[in-house]
């Protein structure tokens, strides 16, 4: 009999806000995660739980990373990207605009900063897959596949 191979399935709530006219996505820097530590990322990005739902675990990451609170009914699916790679992700991308409190490093010991940028004017070391896909969901496009061969791959996108 085969072996089911295991998957994991990750969030990446895109929480957005408007800001003197125009549009500001919230980035952290990752910090002692061992993936990809020292690029931009989506604040908030975490694994799924057993037991709760994607956009359960969506609110529940953006609270523990940065202290906003958000529902999982206000949460709104944009991407699903499907990474294959050892181990093979799928990234459930969820947008945020309806949301409370005061952004913050909830985890400072897994992030270095945290910072809004222009949806416009993404950091260059943001990570190359996150990017990727951001730029897809904006373009209406509500799912893709990565395939990478080689860990460099995974950089460069």
């Amino acid at each position: 009999m085969n072996r089911h191979f295991k998957s994991y399935a990750a969030v990446l709530p895109v929480i957005l806000r408007e800001r003197e006219g125009r549009e500001e996505v919230l980035l952290h820097r990752r910090a002692n995660t061992g993936y990809m530590d020292g690029k931009w990322d989506f604040a908030g990005s975490g694994h799924v739980e057993e037991g709760e739902t994607a956009s359960q675990a969506a609110c529940r990451e953006v609270l523990e990373e940065t202290g906003l609170v958000a529902r999982p009914g206000a949460v709104r699916f944009l991407h699903l990207s499907h990474r294959v790679k050892e181990p093979t992700y799928y990234d459930l991308y969820f947008e945020v605009r309806d949301w409370t409190g005061e952004p913050a490093i909830q985890e400072p010991e897994k992030c270095s900063a945290m910072a809004w940028f222009s949806t416009e004017e993404l950091p260059q070391d943001m990570i190359a897959n996150r990017r990727r896909t951001f730029l897809l969901a904006r373009a209406g496009v509500a799912y893709s596949e990565i395939i990478y061969h080689t860990p460099e791959e995974e950089e460069t996108l």
